[in-house]
């Protein structure tokens, strides 16, 4: 008898527990999501950010969002990290922004992350960011990336075809070529792509493999005027005509025109042995964020990357990077601008062109610093 009272009594306490967490997690309050924005993520995911909000108002009761620099967000997420009072729980950045948080090791691992996001859902291209970012860094959009050339027709007749004559046009033509610091622009990967480009010895290591590329990137910032800290400037001196041709990528090359920041009737070249770097954007946790926070934002990632979210990023002309996500499940309105402002030219990417994957975390953070330090250096202006 007494070992039935025992067992009897163990049943009731765990029963009672049981009902007491189950109570618990049912009143859970919803909370607000702080997000921060370094790469231009949210033209393209502030709308699915907003969706989930509305279905789930028992998950998020306010959404709260800054904005920062990428080379920025490291220093800034750290110094909070140190006090002990982290008030960013979703940070939405470029692979430049991200490599350097998961280098620093300042982002969780996402919890369960092959088991919730599976890789094979994934376009080429975002299955490109998926292996760089590994399991800390979940791409949100993404697609084949550039460089191309953005350029004026008008002052440009004949736009360079070959990285020599793109030095001899900018030495011509001094102050009238520009491109943006990489670590903190969208077009970036004109510093991956010249490696490409130039056929250097080791395209994916810049510290070891692109002799031709420093040297290139040295001599062509002879005739540069200036480096700014982001690319919305080099559209608006574009646009100004201050700059007859600026570095561009597939979403910079689109989506200003769709919004009219440059002139329509510009016009892109590529150059001869281009092999266009996939280009991205990644969500990502910073390390100090409560539990129950983390189980709603991975629940919010993986209503990110459902077919009905994904088709809703092509409105920013950069992408889905889940495959299913066709353009052609997209609402009309967002078909409709995309099939204007499409070239034909990227068409041709993934047969007339090569596609690559974009550095790695090391390699990426290696080549912003190293040009930060031998080819910006004085000539970055904000």
């Amino acid at each position: 008898m007494p070992t039935i009272r025992m067992g009897a009594a163990r049943l009731l306490a765990a029963t009672f527990f049981a009902a007491v967490a189950a109570q618990g997690q049912a009143s859970a309050e919803p909370i607000t999501l702080s997000v921060i924005d370094t790469g231009g993520d949210l033209a393209s995911t502030q709308v699915i950010l907003e969706n989930y909000k509305k279905t789930h108002p028992d998950k998020i009761k306010e959404i709260k969002i800054q904005r920062a620099p990428a080379p920025e967000l490291p220093a800034k997420i750290k110094a909070q990290q140190d006090a002990g009072r982290l008030d960013i729980n979703l940070v939405l950045t470029g692979q430049d922004g991200g490599s350097l948080l998961a280098q620093n090791e300042q982002v969780i691992q996402i919890p369960d992350y092959q088991k919730n996001f599976p890789r094979d859902v994934l376009t080429d291209a975002g299955k490109a960011l998926y292996d760089e970012g590994q399991d800390y860094l979940l791409p949100s959009v993404g697609n084949a990336g550039g460089p191309v050339l953005i350029y004026n027709p008008s002052k440009v007749p004949n736009p360079p075809k070959t990285a020599q004559e793109l030095l001899a046009w900018v030495k011509a033509n001094p102050g009238k070529f520009m491109y943006a610091r990489p670590a903190n622009s969208g077009p970036g990967p004109i510093l991956q792509g010249v490696s490409f480009i130039l056929s250097d010895s080791k395209p994916l290591d810049p510290e070891k493999g692109w002799e031709k590329s420093w040297d290139f990137l040295k001599e062509l910032g002879k005739s540069i005027e200036y480096y700014p800290t982001g690319t919305a400037i080099t559209l608006k001196e574009f646009a100004q005509g201050q700059r007859w041709m600026i570095a561009g990528i597939m979403e910079w090359d689109m989506k200003p025109r769709a919004q009219s920041v440059i002139p329509p009737d510009s016009k892109i070249s590529i150059m001869e042995n281009t092999t266009f770097v996939v280009d991205g954007h990644y969500w990502c946790i910073p390390k100090g964020v409560p539990q129950d926070h983390i189980d709603i934002i991975v629940d919010l990632m993986k209503f990110m990357w459902t077919p009905e979210q994904q088709a809703l990023t092509w409105s920013a002309f950069i992408g889905p990077v889940v495959k299913s996500a066709t353009i052609v499940s997209a609402p009309k309105n967002i078909q409709d601008d995309v099939k204007e402002f499409w070239r034909p030219e990227y068409d041709q990417i993934g047969t007339k062109w090569k596609v690559s994957p974009p550095l790695g975390v090391k390699q990426l953070s290696y080549a912003m610093d190293r040009w930060d330090r031998e080819i910006g250096a004085d000539q970055v202006k904000k």
